[in-house]
């Protein structure tokens, strides 16, 4: 099972319009990076619970044929006024709801997180679980020391069992180096632990009631991948990840035209008269005028036009933005009407009237303004 039911409103503005497991990595989902793990370890049924923006999910995924599984959605909320209202279950609420329909769940099953790449090695951590004799198996990472406080902390004793959960302790406090990565393995009586039509969390509700009653419930520290994309600068470092080739399983798409710099379909660049060092992405149909500079590691999503003279340096662009004569991005997200720094601090482009510096691409060229003002040196870091 993937969990694709939240908000995602730690990424906004990015999830006013994406639901977090369909942010693109230089143009492909981040759900699809698990979809297709998952098919790799022979796990070719699987269900998707959602909630927020849910159309956009099931018109990509579908029935996942075309990626070589079976997929199937169960829609959490109501419909008011002709528009679907999400109303997400929580984690485990979402499971139950599937078994209340027609158990699912009947075998050892997975549960991921919608919005996190990894290279994990399922087939062994279900094989761990399975001689465990587990009923519920977290697959843990172990983070150094100084960095616990970002994360919730399992504790285990010496048979990998489960004792005590720490929420994001400090350093001092914290009783182990092992987090929670949202990667369990359950077996089908789990859910019986689980409250029908009822709002119910898998680390809030169900784990607490798993070590109150001793079930046999255990935690597994791999050694793995783990990018989680739960804020803004997160997904921030995941694409820099990508475009500097540290993210295994993930080759930056589109040809490479140059060292470390890749284009899609038809991209419209006179490389005589533009500056452009990589790693960088520059997407299909996207046009860099003469006198442009892209420094990298910078993402340039497809039907993009980068006026003359503009500077993107280690910045996020996705499509159908124009960003205008002379302006200079640094360290900045282009997403829509949104410009946002690293930091996941956003400028609504259109209500600070700087739609002549940044606009959709598909538009008509804005007049430039007679003068710059406070809120164009904001925009440029200056």
């Amino acid at each position: 099972m993937i969990l694709a039911a939240g908000k995602g409103t730690r990424v906004r503005p990015i999830t006013y319009t994406i639901p977090k497991p369909m942010i693109p990595i230089l143009e492909k989902p981040v759900m699809e990076f698990l979809v297709e793990l998952l098919r790799q370890h022979g796990f070719d049924e699987i269900m998707v619970n959602v909630s927020h923006l849910a159309e956009e999910i099931e018109n990509y995924f579908r029935d996942g044929q075309r990626f070589g599984v079976q997929i199937a959605y169960s829609f959490e909320g109501r419909i008011v006024d002709g528009k679907l209202i999400g109303e997400a279950l929580g984690s485990a609420g979402g499971m139950k709801k599937i078994q209340d329909f027609n158990p699912f769940f009947t075998d050892t099953f997975i549960v991921l997180c919608g919005d996190a790449l990894i290279d994990l090695n399922l087939s062994e951590a279900v094989k761990w679980h399975k001689e465990k004799g587990a009923i519920a198996t977290i697959v843990m990472k172990s983070v150094p020391k100084d960095r616990v406080s970002s994360y919730g902390v399992v504790v285990t004793d010496d048979e990998g069992r489960i004792q005590t959960f720490q929420e994001k302790p400090s350093v001092e406090e914290a009783l182990s180096t092992d987090i929670n990565t949202g990667i369990y393995i359950f077996e089908p009586e789990v859910l019986n632990y689980v409250p029908s039509g009822e709002k119910f969390d898998i680390g809030g509700d169900l784990f607490p009631k798993l070590i109150e009653i001793g079930a046999p419930f255990y935690g597994l520290t791999m050694d793995f991948q783990w990018v989680d994309i739960g804020k803004v600068p997160d997904y921030w470092r995941a694409v820099r990840g990508v475009l500097n080739q540290e993210i295994k399983n993930v080759p930056i798409p589109g040809k490479q035209v140059a060292p470390g710099v890749y284009t899609g379909l038809n991209a419209a660049v006179n490389w005589d008269k533009v500056n452009v060092r990589g790693p960088v992405y520059i997407g299909a149909m996207t046009r860099i005028e003469d006198g442009a500079t892209i420094i990298g590691p910078s993402a340039i999503g497809p039907n993009c036009r980068i006026c003359q003279g503009a500077t993107v340096e280690n910045s996020v662009i996705f499509e159908y933005s124009r960003l205008g004569p002379g302006i200079r991005l640094l360290d900045k997200l282009v997403f829509g009407r949104y410009c946002v720094d690293k930091t996941g601090a956003a400028i609504d482009v259109q209500s600070a009237a700087l739609s002549w510096l940044i606009a959709d691409s598909r538009q008509n060229p804005p007049d430039l303004p007679p003068k710059e003002s406070e809120e164009i040196a904001r925009l440029l870091g200056s």
